[in-house]
């Protein structure tokens, strides 16, 4: 599943990249910043050093793999939004589900399992974000560290109750990618603080 979360997310920063009109190298950094991020965090976190992102090949091959093929390949719809969005949406299900997994292995008690696949599944896409000075949607009213956290909660859930491992990987993927899309569909938003304040005092600060 991390290898899978790996290509997938590698897909939505390549894309922002060709949208932001990057050129080739700056696509290939977004590519690997996205779906690399969360899992260095993850794997530091818990003490699997060196991180698995830079000690097995396979995880640089596949962004890069990943970067080039919507670099040169890409078609009108790698330049949405929406395409971003969804891309990004199944790269945080799959990994916050495998962040949670592996916290579990290296014997995190369940709550902390959790977190640190919520923190798994966000951290791609805020290092992503944070390298084209876009404000991370983790950051904003967006539903999207909540999917992720619902996410890793079904799956350490699933582990605490024995349940079948592989079905119960897929059905809290399914829920955190099924909540975030419903989100972004919906425009689902966390609540934000009243202010005052006019528009015009953000922009300037």
């Amino acid at each position: 599943m991390d290898l899978v979360g790996t290509f997938v997310f590698a897909i939505s920063g390549a894309m922002l990249g060709v949208h932001r009109r990057l050129d080739v190298f700056g696509v290939l950094v977004l590519s690997f910043a996205a779906s690399s991020a969360g899992g260095i965090m993850r794997d530091v976190l818990i003490g699997a050093v060196p991180p698995t992102a830079i000690s097995d090949w396979r995880y640089l091959a596949t962004s890069v793999a990943a970067g080039l093929a919507i670099f040169f390949w890409y078609s009108p719809w790698a330049r949405l939004h929406t395409a971003i969005q969804l891309f990004d949406a199944a790269g945080l299900a799959l990994f916050s589900v495998a962040g949670a997994e592996k916290a579990l292995t290296y014997g995190l008690d369940p709550l902390m399992a959790a977190l640190l696949g919520m923190v798994t599944g966000i951290g791609g896409g805020m290092a992503r974000d944070i390298l084209v000075t876009r404000t991370p949607s983790v950051l904003q009213a967006d539903i999207y560290a909540v999917a992720a956290l619902l996410g890793a909660g079904l799956a350490v859930t699933g582990s605490w109750l024995r349940l079948p491992l592989v079905p119960t990987a897929i059905l809290s993927a399914l829920a955190c990618f099924a909540l975030r899309v419903a989100a972004i569909h919906f425009g689902w938003r966390l609540p934000v603080a009243l202010t005052s304040r006019d528009p015009r005092d953000d922009a300037a600060t």
